[in-house]
């Protein structure tokens, strides 16, 4: 499939302190006035009710009419995306709840999941006013990104020595180190569209390389320690360690919005089913159920944070969450925790199943997280 385009963290920077107002508010919707939106898809359309909205919190549904699965994406200048909702079956609504500044945006709906997408021009236009911060919300955002900047820095911690035995050419430690480098990653991964390049310079698998692009990150490592030679790789390692200490650094100047802590939990749900549960993420190694433990880890986290907030407007909702993210848990506690899990290739078709529906199960309440927190 393929990926589409990733956000510049100084597009998404921008927008988050364009919106952060609108995000942290307690009745920022009312007042700013949630101007719902659908979008009406098929296999060849994508037509929005309307093509001006003011500028706030919007909920966009769309609907699927076509035949093959879709998705859609809320573009800024530039092919930056600044929310997305994936999977939308044939026949199927999906909501997806965004904070959108004055500006102009594209909507692409992608039939088949794949391509430039079917695209309609947004307007949003200023809005009268805002609403002041609800201290309740602003404290959970500030929250989620200590626990944030906290992983970051473990990040740093666990791959530098995963670096330093790759650049010794210790093949053995290498991969002993390999799973616990990659822990903190996933869980960071809800906020993968906040970083920029530095996203697919860590992460991006050897299929996601473009033409005239160098193979780098935690995969390329993967790949020559399970089926080649890490003789020559030393400039790579290198290179993770630099991205890997950026990101720590471009973590802490973040300005973080309710709709990127929500919608990116349930985006990273939507990855796993995707691709963690198919054995597709690590295809050499074989430790996708690390991945799959990490994501599903930082979706709670974020959840966690926002818990005071959900507790107080969606009780019912909370409770739902906490059902479904302890019958995850309680999935995967049989085949390991932390960073050492079976290797997935030992996982039955049933087994696989039954993690992937449990993924599923979890991903619907999160996809309205955002929207109970912002009204």
């Amino acid at each position: 499939m393929l990926a589409p385009p990733r956000p510049s963290l100084l597009a998404l920077g921008a927008l988050a302190l364009a919106s952060v107002g609108l995000v942290a508010c307690g009745g920022g919707a009312a007042a700013a006035g949630n101007a719902g939106l659908a979008v009406a898809a098929t296999d060849t359309t994508c037509v929005p009710s309307a093509t001006s909205v003011p500028a706030g919190v919007r909920t966009i549904d769309i609907h699927n009419a076509g035949r093959q699965v879709t998705e859609l994406y809320v573009y800024a200048p530039g092919d930056k995306a600044v929310g997305e909702v994936e999977n939308v079956g044939p026949g199927l609504t999906r909501h997806l709840t965004v904070n959108l500044p004055a500006g102009t945006f594209e909507l692409a709906c992608r039939p088949g999941m794949t391509g430039h997408g079917v695209r309609s021009t947004l307007t949003v236009t200023p809005a009268g006013s805002t609403a002041p911060v609800d201290p309740a919300v602003a404290q959970a955002i500030a929250s989620y990104q200590a626990g944030v900047e906290q992983t970051a820095a473990e990040l740093v911690a666990a791959t530098t020595p995963f670096v330093a035995a790759v650049k010794a050419g210790d093949v053995a430690r290498a991969k002993e180190l390999y799973a616990a480098a990659r822990l903190p990653y996933e869980r960071i991964e809800p906020i993968g569209e906040s970083l920029g390049d530095l996203d697919p310079r860590i992460d991006d698998r050897e299929t996601d390389v473009g033409p005239g692009t160098t193979f780098t990150g935690f995969h390329r490592l993967e790949r020559d320690l399970w089926t080649g030679s890490i003789a020559a790789d030393g400039p790579i390692a290198d290179q993770l360690l630099a991205d890997v200490t950026e990101l720590r650094t471009t973590v802490a100047g973040l300005h973080l919005t309710v709709d990127q802590i929500g919608n990116g939990a349930k985006s990273l749900l939507d990855e796993v089913a995707r691709t963690k549960v198919t054995g597709e993420e690590e295809r050499y190694s074989h430790i996708d159920l690390v991945d799959f433990a990490g994501n599903v880890a930082g979706a709670e986290a974020a959840v966690a944070a926002l818990r005071p907030v959900l507790a107080a407007r969606q009780p019912a909702l909370l409770q739902q969450l906490d059902t479904r993210f302890r019958a995850v848990d309680a999935a995967l506690a049989p085949y390991g925790s932390g960073s050492s899990f079976v290797p997935y290739t030992t996982l039955t078709p049933d087994q696989v199943k039954q993690l992937a529906t449990l993924i599923d199960a979890v991903a619907e309440p999160v996809s309205r997280v955002t929207a109970a927190v912002v009204g």
